[in-house]
Order: structure tokens, then sequence, then C-alpha cells
């Protein structure tokens, strides 16, 4: 004990450090490694909770987080400690030929990573050009001349074991993915088996309506394709996709997954949207259990936020593949969308030019409206504002009764030609999707400019609107969001609810499924909170008619982030409310999310080998 009282007292801990960094300082010191070797390992242990794979010792990125700079003589005597290795055999720590200080599993997960990326792009079996042109010519008979990258995506695609899809909202990846699918198909003597999954169960589900909305116009109407092509649209799957932990197996009590190469997914091809969430150990977790033989296709906006956990993968890898012009990545880069003054504002923040970024603004209004909201009393007066709009909204239909027989609670009609009531889910379904149409975004979940507390503030406002008493937690219009899976229920993390009651007052929590919607009792609902606002990290993958932004007022607020503006702004279909100063957004604006670490290098050497 007097030892472990020693060890503790040598050296001040920065009070920044969580519980964990100093666990790993102690640990350090408990296992014979040097003062020095304790202090980096427990800045490297809070680089790693910040999302860094890995800590710069040497170089621009020295210094990072607030840790004191080394002179590259303590680099070199923290290399010739026994808890320090090279990365060719197994140490708790690693510090590679660039300086980069490494926790051993972030180090394994790239080496690993970067080793599968160059094995599949080099297990390529590609079909001559000729073989291909007149399937595309049928694909893409309807499309305009903007769609040739979408084009060249299928073309390039065809034959591979890796390939990523990559670019803005409204670009089009999940219309090239079916077609890229529907390619594979037309080019296999048997049929495949194809897997859908995204890193939550949220984006998996808007996978799939997407691909079923896909799907549907290429059945009928004007871009339905011939008959030849229609079995083949059957075998995409349009009922099933999971998430990617439930993909891979994931067993919590263990923390791994149980799905891995010694047992392999069954699959022939494996899609995985949003894949700017995914971490170091998920996309390392993916690689193992996709089959060599499978082809591993990746979706996602790489300007995005990252993941919540270490590393930039996606990012790291188009960045990769873009500097060597590599076939496997294609980038769209054209918005469909009707509203282009919208399009141009999401490429001047993705360039982070301070004068296009002026210019898109200016060029974007009315569409887009700048409210600078600095203190308490503008934050309340945006939210009343904000609660007098939604409060308008036909989000507080009266359902049916169900006591009795759906007979029973239509009035009689008038004449033939009345239309018959709505049933509870249309109508349900109908709210929901009103609802859909608007939402806030918040940069923080807590805090007085937090989506917690602005739920608070707009909950509050519509209370007294619609004048329900404001000690009540259920009434009709609440919208919830589930905080936590249950497969049992078939609700997932991100999934909005909306609290309506029937004629006989009951309450149900309804969401939208297919064709309508789902009712279930409030209390029977895993963990939730509000929906009307909600984190920019919980809107990605999805778009708002309106949507509004509210940053922090501080511009020298650490959350502030390029990606964080991008995701933002870019979840507006067509109208923006963009609540932050120019300070505040031109701080966000000149601050890009470079996360440290080693995988970029790797996938580089690897390619060379």
């Amino acid at each position: 004990m007097s030892r472990y009282t020693l060890l503790r007292d040598e050296m001040e801990l920065p009070p920044v450090w969580r519980a964990l960094d100093r666990a790993v300082q102690h640990w350090v010191r408990v296992h014979s490694g040097s003062p020095e070797l304790a202090a980096v390992a427990g800045w490297a242990s809070y680089a790693d909770g910040a999302g860094d794979a890995a800590l710069p010792l040497l170089g621009d990125g020295a210094g990072r987080h607030g840790m004191p700079p080394l002179a590259g003589a303590e680099v070199e005597a923290l290399r010739r400690e026994p808890l320090v290795g090279d990365g060719r055999a197994v140490t708790p720590f690693v510090i590679d030929a660039d300086g980069r200080f490494a926790l051993w599993r972030n180090y394994a997960d790239e080496c690993a990573i970067a080793a599968a990326i160059a094995q599949r792009r080099a297990a390529a079996m590609l079909p001559s050009p000729e073989a291909l042109t007149a399937d595309l010519t049928t694909l893409f008979a309807q499309a305009p001349a903007t769609a040739q990258r979408q084009r060249d995506a299928v073309a390039a695609a065809v034959g591979r074991r890796l390939f990523v899809l990559t670019g803005g909202p409204g670009t089009g990846k999940t219309t090239t993915v079916l077609r890229l699918l529907l390619m594979r198909l037309r080019a296999s003597p048997s049929p495949l088996r194809i897997r859908l999954a995204a890193p939550t169960g949220k984006a998996a589900q808007r996978l799939l309506q997407a691909l079923r909305a896909g799907k549907a116009a290429l059945r009928s109407g004007t871009d339905a394709l011939p008959d030849a092509w229609q079995p083949l649209l059957a075998q995409i799957p349009e009922d099933a996709a999971s998430t990617l932990h439930r993909l891979l197996g994931y067993d919590p009590q263990r923390n791994r997954f149980t799905r891995h190469r010694a047992r392999p997914l069954a699959a022939d091809i494996v899609v995985v949207d949003e894949a700017s969430m995914l971490d170091l150990a998920a996309l390392r977790g993916l690689l193992d259990a996709v089959p060599d033989t499978a082809a591993l296709i990746l979706l996602g906006d790489a300007d995005q936020l990252t993941s919540v956990a270490a590393g930039s993968v996606l990012m790291d890898l188009v960045a990769a593949l873009e500097r060597e012009g590599a076939p496997e990545l294609v980038r769209l880069e054209h918005s469909f969308r009707a509203q282009r003054e919208l399009a141009r504002l999401n490429d001047s923040v993705r360039q982070g030019e301070p004068a296009a970024f002026a210019a898109a603004l200016n060029a974007a209004a009315p569409a887009v409206r700048v409210r600078a909201v600095a203190d308490t009393a503008s934050l309340r007066a945006f939210a009343r504002d904000w609660a007098t709009e939604l409060a308008a909204l036909p989000i507080r239909p009266v359902l049916p009764s169900t006591k009795a027989p759906q007979a029973q609670q239509r009035p009689v009609q008038a004449s033939l030609f009345d239309p018959p009531a709505s049933s509870p889910a249309v109508l349900a379904r109908q709210a929901l999707r009103a609802l859909a149409q608007r939402q806030l975004l918040c940069a923080l979940r807590e805090d007085a400019f937090g989506a917690l507390a602005l739920n608070v503030l707009i909950e509050t406002e519509l209370k007294a609107l619609w004048n329900v008493a404001p000690e009540l937690t259920w009434y009709p219009g609440r919208a919830v969001l589930i905080a936590r899976n249950d497969y049992g229920l078939q609700l997932f993390n991100g999934d909005v609810g909306l609290c309506l009651a029937d004629a006989d007052g009951r309450l149900r929590v309804w969401f939208e499924t297919e064709p309508d919607a789902r009712a279930l009792p409030p209390d029977s609902l895993p963990a939730h909170e509000g929906a009307f606002a909600i984190t920019v990290h919980k809107s990605q993958g999805s778009e708002y008619a309106h949507a509004a932004l509210l940053l922090p007022p501080d511009p020298a607020h650490r959350i502030l982030s390029r990606q964080l503006l991008y995701t933002g702004i870019s979840r507006a279909k067509q109208r923006l409310d963009l609540c932050a100063s120019a300070d505040v957004a031109n701080a966000a604006l000149a601050r890009p999310v470079l996360r440290a670490g080693g995988l970029a290098a790797k996938l580089r050497q690897a390619r060379r080998r």
C-alpha cells in the first residue's frame, strides 16, 4: 500500500484526464514503466477517448490535447522501455517509425485493416468493359447526363472484392448501389446472398426504405427495367437489414464478435451504409467476417462526422484511395436535389473556404435563415418560435376508437362519393411524416444549448399552446426518440415515435413501419428521450425538409468542427435555419476534424508491398 501511495503522488495528473486515463498511468508505474512512459500512456488513453488512434510524439501533431511536447532524445528513451515495441511483437504500447505512440489494440487494428484492404484490392476479377456496355445502357436508360458518375461507379464495382462509394446527401448513393447490385446479379451464373447492414438500427432501416423505394421505381413507370431484369430485383433484400453489431454477432460479455475469419458470414455481397460511423474495431471485425470470396461495399459521406470511438476509417480510406486515383473508389458530387442553393452551401462547408461559405449563405436566402442565438433570452425566443411552428403541423390527429370494430367507428356516408374514414394506422403514419419534415438539431446533448434542454423548452411551449397540463409526461403530440435497441419490439436507437390519442382518450406511441404504422403503450418503450430536438450525431443519415442547426455561442467550444457544421446543414432538403453567430459558424468552418492515427500511412504501405 505504501508503494501505491508513493507512485500515485509522484506526479500531478492533468485535470482533463478521465478515471481510465489515470488507471492506465498507474498500471504503467506498477509494471515498472518510467514516470515519463506513464505520463505518455495516460495521454494516449485520453487521446483514444477523444477518437485518436495514436498520439503523435514528433512533428506537427506533437503536443496534441495539451500534452507537453517531447524532445527527440526523450522519444528514443521511450522506445527502449520493455513495455514499448515497434509493432513486430505484442507489447502494451507501440511507437512507430513516424513517432506515433499507440495502444496495441489500435495499432493491431490498423495493421489488420490495411492488410485486409490490400488483399481485397488485389483479388479483383474484372470483366471486359465491352461486356458491361449493354447492361449499363439498360440500367441507365432514363438517367440524365448528370448521372454519369453513377454509371462509372456501377461499371467500376463489378468484379471487385472491395468498393467504396462516397458522396453528400442527394447525390444518389443508394440509387447507385441498387443498380450496382443488379449488375452483379446479372453477371453471376447463380443467385447471390446479399446482406445489408449499418452501424445503427435506424440507419439500417433507412437503407431498406431507400432500396424498397428504388426497387418500386424500377418495377413500373418511366424507369421500369425490361422483364428480363425483374427476377433480379426480387433477389435484392428489402425486408432484412441489421445493425453491424448484430450482423457480426457481438458478444458484450466477451467484448468480441462471434463472426470472424474462422466463422465467416454466409454472404456473397455485404453492403454497409453510413460507413462514416465505423470505428477501427468495427471495420476490422467486418473485414474479418466477410468471406474472402465475397464483395464488401461501403457507402457513406466521408465529410460527415467521424465515429464516436477511435479512428476516422472512412475518411482515411477515401483519402488513401483518392490519393492514388484508385478504381475502388467513386465520389458522387452532383446533387439531384431541387434546392441547388443548399447544395452549394454544403459544398462550401466541405471545402472550408470562408469567402465561399459567406457567398453561398447569402445566395441561399430565403431558403436559409441565419439567426444569432447567443444567450438565454434569445434561446427561449427561438424555442418559442420553433414550438409555434411545430404546433401548426398536423401532428395531433384524434384517432378512431379501437374499442369497437372499424365498421362501427365510421360515420354514415352522405353519398357513395364520400371517402371512408382513415384507419388509426394511416392517420398516425401521416402525422409521423408531417413531424419528420421538420427537425431541430443541436451540436450538444447536455448544457443549456443542448438537445435535452431544448426539448424541455419546446415541450413547455407546446403544452401551453395545446392546453396540456404542464405536469403531464405523456400527451397527444409528444415526440420521443428511442435511445437503445430493442430487438424484441423491433425498435432501434434513433427511431422516432409520436404519442397520439384515440377518440376515447387512450394514448399510444406510434412508429412508422410498412405499410402503415404500429402502436405501443408508452410504458412498454425501451430507454427514450424527447425528439423535438436531437443531436447532430443522431441525425446522421436522415434528411428533413426543414432543419434548424443550433450551435453553442462560444466560438472556442471544443465541439465545433467543420464536419459538425457540414453534417448539420446538409440534413436540410428545402429550408435551413442556422442558429449561430458569424464568429461561431466561422470558427466551426476553420476547424476540420483531423484525427491522429496511422491507418492512412499503413494503407499506402500495404499497397506498395
